[in-house]
């Protein structure tokens, strides 16, 4: 049992560090909010994501 959970924390670390999870919930909020809309692929979420981060940058301390 304790090697499910290691491998679940694994799993759960490298789609947090990829942003596969970001887009997972993007896709749920989408559906919540907007139901007759069609989900945006993975290519175009992520352009829409660089464009809105282009747009408003955010300061940095380092």
């Amino acid at each position: 049992m304790n090697i499910r959970r290691w491998a679940r924390a694994v799993r759960w670390y490298l789609r947090e560090l990829t942003g596969e999870a970001e887009y997972d919930r993007h896709c749920d909020r989408h559906r919540r909010h907007h139901p007759l809309a069609p989900v945006p692929t993975r290519r175009e979420y992520e352009v829409q994501r660089t464009l809105h981060r282009e747009s408003h940058p955010q300061s940095r301390c380092c």
